[in-house]
């Protein structure tokens, strides 16, 4: 039997990896050329599987798919796809969550480095003719500043020793950090926000930690800290964020990630002279898209094959009458 999966939109050039994988398993691809959930819901309407980068896989999507077993995610996040009704429908989520640990944590190191060493502006003064050493403020000696890390998950983890090659004491605030060695947990939020000088995320986006960062959290960091977001956009309060970096109550920001995103046209982070902005790519390298492209569509193959993929989201599908992979083996 050939299946066939819709391919919303994928995170690397090509889709030669994705190709080779489901060739071996005799899966056919329908490749969307729009990310827009009413077209999506016609393309979706007779595939076996999904999967999916960016774009919105909603409710209406996945109900007019309707023999569809599984959901895959290019990616860790699932702040797209609508995980609940996917369950209710009886379909697998899957994503890949360790893939580009290295690739956020040198990125967010990169942040770091950058603001602290001005090399954004030191850099675009020279390369347009001037030899200037003072018109930026003198950079900044990490050592002995201390680094905060939102989240010790896989990346935030990664950061620990990154940041005390720096000589940074790390704080942490998360539930691994009563296992990760050379972080001191702080009991709240508030106090990792005060004793701070780099602030960084590293959670996933739900109801719960939307807007984790907003006026009042900023309010509490150091007037001479600064933000790191390499996680999701939405967990700061963009308008609360623009308005302290205005005001010059935090010292700068280090965004590779926005909301919205892309920022608009014209929009004051864009040019801010002391916010670093990148197109939301922290997870990409030549190695990272690779395993990514190759361990999201084995997910899907596993599924139709009657496997139990390695990194279900909704475990609980597993139990439920409505499973559509019946047949996996458990």
């Amino acid at each position: 039997m050939t299946y066939r999966v819709l391919i919303t939109d994928h995170p690397a050039a090509t889709l030669d990896v994705e190709r080779s994988v489901f060739a071996a398993a005799g899966v056919d691809m329908v490749v969307a050329s729009t990310t827009d959930p009413a077209e999506l819901a016609v393309l979706a309407a007779d595939v076996d599987a999904i999967a999916t980068c960016f774009a919105h896989v909603t409710a209406q999507v996945l109900e007019s798919a309707t023999r569809c077993r599984t959901v895959a995610r290019f990616g860790v996040g699932l702040d797209n796809i609508d995980v609940a009704r996917a369950t209710e429908l009886g379909m697998i989520v899957t994503n890949v969550p360790v893939y580009c640990v290295d690739e956020v944590a040198d990125h967010t190191l990169m942040m770091v480095l950058a603001l602290a060493r001005r090399l954004v502006p030191f850099v675009n003064d020279t390369a347009a003719g001037a030899w200037n050493r003072s018109f930026a403020p003198t950079p900044v000696r990490l050592r002995g500043k201390t680094f905060g890390a939102i989240g010790l998950g896989s990346i935030g983890s990664a950061l620990v020793p990154r940041m005390a090659s720096l000589g940074m004491n790390v704080v942490g605030l998360g539930r691994r950090c009563g296992v990760t060695d050379g972080v001191t947990a702080v009991d709240s939020l508030e106090e990792l926000l005060s004793v701070a000088d780099v602030v960084s995320l590293h959670l996933p986006l739900n109801e719960s930690t939307r807007h984790t960062i907003g006026g009042a959290e900023l309010a509490l960091m150091k007037q001479s800290a600064w933000l790191i977001n390499t996680s999701r956009g939405g967990l700061v309060d963009t308008e609360a964020l623009t308005a302290a970096l205005t005001a010059g109550s935090i010292a700068g920001a280090g965004l590779d990630v926005s909301d919205p995103e892309p920022l608009p046209p014209g929009h004051p982070l864009r040019t801010s002279s002391n916010v670093l902005l990148t197109p939301h790519y922290a997870f990409s390298s030549d190695g990272s898209m690779a395993d990514l492209s190759r361990s999201a569509a084995q997910h899907v193959v596993d599924v139709l094959g009657g496997r139990l993929p390695e990194c279900i989201v909704n475990e609980a599908v597993l139990a439920s009458p409505a499973l559509r992979a019946s047949e996996i083996v458990r």
